[in-house]
């Protein structure tokens, strides 16, 4: 179980101003922000952050909607972070996402849904690394 995983604000949230009110709602929900930055996906950098989905029938418009703007990768850090993170981001559609959760309280559709998260320790570390130098996640430390 570890203390860190990744989180990325979407380009549907990131773009009409909720990310403020994202990070807080997160950190209310006790996660310390590790590492952050404002990018913009290229069709090759979210091909190959997606590439576990390649073959689904979701990853051309997944890809096309994560590289429709600027989005926002952060590092969060918090005890079982993975399992709290998923918790408080709430189901991939918000329509059935808890009252509070993130997606629920922030997402447009299950398209839209505002955030991702990684969804095991090992992706969360691989995520992070692909978004992150080791130097960047060291120094918070």
């Amino acid at each position: 179980m570890s203390n860190r995983t990744l989180t990325i604000i979407k380009p549907d949230a990131f773009g009409s101003g909720k990310s403020g009110k994202i990070i807080a709602h997160l950190e209310a929900a006790g996660f310390k922000i590790v590492a952050a930055r404002v990018m913009r996906l290229t069709d090759a950098t979210a091909g190959e952050f997606y590439a576990v989905h390649r073959e689904r029938p979701f990853y051309g418009s997944l890809v096309k909607f994560m590289t429709s703007g600027a989005c926002m990768p952060m590092v969060l850090e918090k005890a079982n972070a993975v399992a709290e993170l998923r918790k408080a981001i709430g189901a991939t559609d918000p329509a059935e996402a808890e009252a509070g959760t993130v997606r629920k309280l922030f997402a447009e559709s299950k398209e839209r849904n505002a955030i991702h998260a990684s969804d095991s320790d090992e992706n969360a570390e691989r995520e992070s690394r692909f978004f992150f130098a080791e130097s960047e996640l060291l120094a918070a430390r």
